[in-house]
């Protein structure tokens, strides 16, 4: 099989959709039904099962996308290496950030990273960790941002921040006359969350777990993002939690909302950057951390550059 047809069963096996794959692959429909088909009839097996609503792998199909995958992602390797070769920093950079991250960081560290590598563009993608982690595995994004904790094979993370969390109450709240707040304080209140297969939802849930004789975290309301859970407190619907960052970046007008610290030791979480460990481009990897170091998110605790890195 050639590369194209490889690219052609991996995409249409994501998809699932013949006009969703052909697009992803700057393609006509026809051009990759035709070319998919021609495969089959080659090899004597169907890969795809087809109806009128969805396109399904079969059990060899999943089997050859899978292998697809892997051998693409060798063939972009071989691109790479030819790139680092002339200049490591020369050429797009493709990086994944958490969507609790990514409104609080990217418009720091875009022009941090203009100004350490100008011929090296971001190419940006704001997602879930479970979504960026298999990308990063098949070589469609090249380093991610992301929160511990992260224990895959083959991956290498590095520290960058730790980020203290804080409690954002309505402005008439009885806790809003408080310096800070204990986090068996907010055990009992109606805690607003954000929606499962966030990992910021999980890690507060962890740190200040909801009052099981509230329904625990099932009985806790759910919005999609932090500006939205920020509007939910506002409105008077419950009290929430929040990075430091986001906080930091909201105006501060206490009339309709009140950001407080925890008591010491507040809970936080620790955001790092994750690579494959066969990344060609090490000096890549460590100007993205420089300009990160440059221009952090406000509210963040920088941690020490590992040895031998310059800033």
């Amino acid at each position: 099989m050639t590369l194209t047809e490889l690219r052609y069963i991996a995409m249409l096996a994501r998809e699932r959709h013949f006009g969703r794959a052909a697009e992803k692959c700057h393609v006509s429909q026809p051009t990759l039904s035709v070319a998919v088909k021609k495969v089959e009839q080659r090899y004597g097996v169907i890969l795809f099962e087809r109806s009128a609503t969805e396109v399904r792998p079969t059990t060899v199909g999943e089997q050859v996308a899978e292998q697809a995958e892997r051998v693409l992602a060798e063939a972009g390797k071989l691109r790479e290496i030819t790139e680092q070769g002339r200049d490591p920093l020369n050429g797009p950079l493709r990086v994944g950030v958490i969507y609790t991250i990514a409104p609080y960081l990217l418009p720091r560290l875009i022009p941090a990273l203009h100004r350490r590598a100008p011929r090296m563009p971001l190419y940006l993608q704001e997602n879930f960790t479970a979504n960026l982690v298999p990308e990063l595995r098949r070589g469609d994004l090249d380093v991610i941002v992301i929160a511990t904790p992260l224990d895959e094979a083959g991956i290498v993370t590095r520290a960058i921040y730790d980020e203290p969390f804080c409690v954002v109450l309505p402005p008439d709240h009885p806790l809003a006359a408080q310096a800070t707040i204990g986090r068996g304080q907010i055990a009992s209140e109606q805690l607003l969350l954000l929606g499962h297969g966030n990992c910021f939802r999980d890690q507060v849930v962890q740190a200040c777990p909801p009052s099981p004789r509230d329904g625990g975290d099932d009985g806790a309301y759910e919005g999609g993002s932090l500006e939205t859970v920020r509007h939910m407190v506002a409105s008077g619907a419950g009290v929430s939690v929040a990075p430091a960052s986001a906080a930091e970046a909201w105006q501060r007008d206490e009339t309709l909302l009140v950001v407080r610290p925890f008591d010491v030791p507040a809970p936080q979480r620790r955001v790092v950057i994750a690579w494959r460990a066969s990344f060609p481009r090490p000096p890549a990897i460590d100007v993205l951390y420089a300009a990160i170091a440059d221009s952090p998110p406000p509210g963040v605790c920088l941690l020490p550059a590992p040895r031998g890195l310059s800033r």
